[in-house]
């Protein structure tokens, strides 16, 4: 019987071609470890055999400036140790700048326990930690029941709140109980980060304007198309928020002048996870396979993306100042 053929493109693939932009990046929100496995597991005889030489190879050359790597599992991985400590040897990590933060996701909050906690706090202490997460709700898997999710979330906010530590929060279909939460535990200009965002415009919009440090994180996911929430909370950012009932795009009233909000939004990648789909535009020689591995050198396509959605949105508000075309 012949050898079925592997749909997974050869690991040269993770090596990107010429990005859409060259500025500096910062991934804001990545699993530095769990993408190293991936690739382990999906390249079993991958050339890379430790952390820190794919790390450099993948990011060799792509102006990967920094990144903040995410722990979310409880029990908590000790491994995080070393790689903070590297940090303190920039060119261990390939001249990147490493940070980190800590906290247990709504996956494993039935596994909280004072342990998990201590774990924690040990780690906020060090000096490349800069914040608590990514901790909060996920009512689309309920792999921890509700009740225990939402007593770990507020337990993990009083505590990060305490050490003026950022927060990285992760929401998933708990729009209302996320923020209730979080309006019950944190002060209005706590800095935090809601990681990859999915959910409402409206949920997105009552958040910005309750917590004024708050940023949306935009991950691969909006160049999904079976995802269309993402680009309309960045299209609302860009066009006027709050329009008058009488307003139409075609026909606002005269006296209105609109101008777009702020755009408050961080760029991540949450790799493994979330390959940009408008990546593959770029790799015609692998069509119709997939990469099983996302990393933070692929955020250019991610900003690409971002900024097709911006310029929509800014469209739409110039002809909303401009008013009706006339013939």
């Amino acid at each position: 019987m012949a050898k079925k053929k592997s749909s997974t493109p050869g690991e040269e693939n993770l090596l990107l071609p010429t990005p859409p932009s060259t500025l500096p990046i910062v991934d804001t929100h990545t699993h530095v470890a769990s993408t190293f496995d991936f690739y382990r597991g999906r390249y079993k005889e991958g050339k890379h055999v430790d952390v820190y030489d794919f790390v450099k190879t993948m990011y060799e050359g792509r102006n990967v400036e920094a990144i903040v790597d995410v722990w979310c599992d409880a029990p908590v991985h000790k491994i995080w140790k070393e790689f903070a400590d590297a940090a303190m040897e920039k060119e261990k990590w390939g001249g990147m700048e490493y940070w980190f933060v800590m906290g247990v996701h709504p996956h494993d909050a039935k596994s909280y326990t004072d342990d998990v906690e201590k774990d924690i706090l040990e780690a906020m202490a060090h000096p490349r930690c800069v914040g608590w997460g990514e901790m909060g709700l996920d009512y689309h898997y309920d792999n921890s029941p509700r009740d225990i999710q939402q007593a770990v979330f507020a337990r993990q906010l009083k505590q990060a709140v305490r050490l003026k530590k950022p927060l990285t929060i992760h929401t998933r279909e708990a729009d209302d109980d996320t923020e209730r939460i979080l309006k019950a535990e944190v002060p209005k200009d706590h800095p935090i980060h809601i990681h990859c965002f999915t959910d409402s415009p409206e949920f997105a919009r009552r958040l910005l304007e309750h917590f004024p440090n708050l940023y949306i994180g935009i991950t691969g996911v909006i160049t999904y198309a079976t995802n269309t929430d993402t680009s309309l909370v960045v299209r609302t950012m860009t066009t006027p928020s709050d329009p008058s009932p009488s307003t139409s795009e075609s026909n606002p009233p005269p006296h209105i002048h609109i101008h777009p909000s702020p755009l408050r939004i961080l760029l991540e990648t949450d790799a493994p996870f979330m390959v940009p789909a408008n990546l593959y535009d770029d790799l015609p020689a692998i069509r119709g396979k997939k990469l099983p591995v996302c990393h933070s050198a692929m955020v250019p396509w991610t900003a690409s993306s971002l900024r097709m959605w911006r310029m929509a949105g800014s469209d739409l508000c110039r002809r909303m100042e401009l008013g009706p075309r006339t013939r």
